[in-house]
């Protein structure tokens, strides 16, 4: 029995299921506004909801061809509700249909339903603002997105509902949704043989799915906070990044160790690793979030394998690096 016979056979009543065609704006093409690595207002792109055109308090913004739209407003025009996080730069959208979804700024993994993906592109915050690029912020919020390059105009079109029956399957609301491939999902839990009715689950096709982030261990972002606070537990949130990268870059290049506990414990860049310093850190707040950012993909120092104080470190080795970055007190180099 295969699970929309499952389905059928259990709904006692009608299960709303709603659908996401998505139309990807990957590709999108922007010829009136120049990609540029840093975000510029794009003042002349307008956006249409159902036919409307959307009056935005916060201008439309452009990075690297991509379109951003500001996440708060384009939440509520859904009917989302919004919730921001100062101390760790993270906004908490919670959808009309029941999702939860989770974006750090300069995070390119987003937490869907718990569950973590990687985006292409990553939020990022301008004029104390947090925008999302808009192909994203249709997928996560289940609209069909069109782009009309001679008008410079972005038209989104929500959803409406479809009811699952004895005579209007799964397999005939894929059809009419244009994908055969559909992945279901119960409050963010997949579940291939029961669907509950209470559970109002949702049949969504967003990209993201197919790009699942690397897992990590609470033991391994709870080890790579501590060293980050002995490192650099004084010093600004941008240098526990850059800290918790080096480890991570380490992990991926193939003349270190290939897990955080060994780079860390392996060799001579992290005496507290030795001397009992890192046994008794308590990381504060700052660098566990630094660990858990940079876990999910936020890199403030490239490729870099090596920080070293300059004060401190001196002689032919150090001298040799080359140095990707100077973030506080320390040089950031491979």
């Amino acid at each position: 029995m295969n699970l929309e016979q499952k389905m059928k056979k259990r709904i006692g009543k009608p299960i709303f299921i709603v659908i996401c065609a998505l139309l990807l704006l990957a590709t999108m093409p922007l010829t009136a506004i120049a990609a540029q690595e840093k975000s510029i207002a794009a003042e002349n792109v307008t956006i249409k909801l159902n036919g409307k055109a959307v009056r935005l308090t916060d201008p439309v913004r452009v990075m690297a061809g991509r379109l951003y739209l500001p996440v708060a407003q384009l939440s509520k025009m859904f009917g989302a509700q919004v919730d921001w996080d100062q101390n760790n730069e993270e906004t908490t959208i919670n959808t009309e249909y029941g999702d939860r979804i989770v974006l750090g700024n300069g995070v390119p993994v987003v937490y869907f339903n718990g569950a973590r993906y990687v985006m292409d592109a990553f939020p990022f915050q301008a004029e104390g603002r947090m925008y999302i690029p808009l192909r994203d912020a249709a997928e996560l919020l289940h609209a069909k997105v069109s782009w009309n390059e001679e008008e410079q105009t972005a038209w989104l079109e929500t959803v409406p509902q479809a009811v699952v029956t004895e005579q209007l399957g799964l397999t005939e609301i894929s059809k009419q949704a244009g994908s055969s491939d559909v992945k279901l999902l119960s409050n963010g839990i997949e579940n291939k043989d029961i669907i509950e009715t209470e559970a109002k689950p949702l049949v969504v096709i967003p990209s993201i799915f197919d790009h699942e982030a690397k897992p990590f261990t609470e033991k391994d972002r709870l080890l790579l906070a501590k060293i980050t606070q002995v490192e650099a537990g004084d010093e600004s949130y941008e240098s526990q990044l850059a800290v918790a990268n080096v480890i991570l870059n380490r992990v991926k290049d193939s003349r270190f160790p290939k897990t955080i506990r060994d780079v860390i414990y392996s060799g001579k860049q992290f005496p507290p690793a030795h001397n009992g310093l890192l046994d008794r850190s308590v990381p504060k707040a700052t660098a566990l979030r630094a660990a858990k950012d940079a876990l999910n993909g936020k890199n403030n120092v490239e490729d870099a394998v090596y920080f070293y104080n300059p004060r401190v470190s001196k002689g032919a080795f150090w001298s040799s690096l080359t140095v990707i970055d100077t973030v506080g007190s320390h040089r950031f180099a491979k």
